[in-house]
């Protein structure tokens, strides 16, 4: 019975002596994932969807792009509500910290205008995102709002997660394309490239003798693991 105790007392450690390595994770996560979202939009080559609808909506309201994101982000964060999610540390964080780390390296980073100069910008702006997806979704504290939304969408209407994530991702592009956001090749760079990146750099940095937490993500019987659900197949 000692035995048996001593292995679960240092199975119940083992999480808190990781939480300072999460902790790193998820806020270095999230400010290299503001960081890659100015850098996108520097190199004016196009926006992944969400940035394409803040983009348009700060183009009609004089708010900054940062600022927008913040607000956008609490916005739909409450509807959360009605599809009884919840949100965790790294939820609230991301509505935080994303849109203050985009204005701020907007304001540090200058335009550029040589194509020469845009194309690996935009490049390594991907890279860089897929990295930050990576680091903070490991850290393991709750999904960002939006795809917190999609999760809560595809628990509440059946729907398969990968029909839910495209609804939500053609009507946000299309919205913020009516409003005057920008779609490009980056566009596509990142919708293709997104993927296979992160889902590296997820197991990249997986953070050994962390438990596998339950997943709210159940799809034809089976339980998927929350990272893979909110990344593109």
């Amino acid at each position: 019975m000692s035995i048996t105790r001593d292995s679960g007392s240092r199975e119940s450690a083992m999480p808190r002596a990781l939480l300072p390595r999460r902790l790193v994770q998820l806020y270095a996560g999230l400010v290299l994932y503001g960081v890659s979202m100015g850098l996108m939009l520097r190199a004016e080559l196009g926006l992944e969807p969400w940035s394409v609808l803040n983009q348009g909506i700060s183009r009609h309201t004089g708010l900054t792009i940062g600022t927008v994101t913040i607000v956008s982000g609490a916005l739909i964060l409450l509807l959360w509500i009605p599809l009884r999610q919840r949100p965790g540390l790294g939820t609230v964080s991301n509505v935080v910290i994303l849109g203050a780390v985009m204005d701020a390296t907007l304001a540090l980073v200058p335009q550029v205008h040589a194509l020469a100069v845009r194309i690996p910008l935009l490049a390594f702006a991907v890279v860089l995102n897929g990295a930050a997806t990576g680091l903070y979704i490991s850290a393991r504290f709750g999904p960002g709002p939006r795809d917190g939304l999609m999760t809560g969408l595809h628990l509440r209407t059946g729907r398969p997660v990968r029909l839910v994530r495209t609804c939500i991702e053609v009507t946000v592009l299309a919205v913020g394309f009516a409003l005057g956001g920008s779609i490009g090749a980056g566009t596509v760079v990142y919708a293709l490239a997104i993927g296979p990146m992160a889902q590296f750099f997820l197991r990249y940095f997986a953070i050994k003798g962390l438990p596998e937490p339950p997943s709210p993500v159940v799809a034809r019987g089976t339980v998927a693991s929350p990272e893979r659900a909110i990344l593109p197949e």
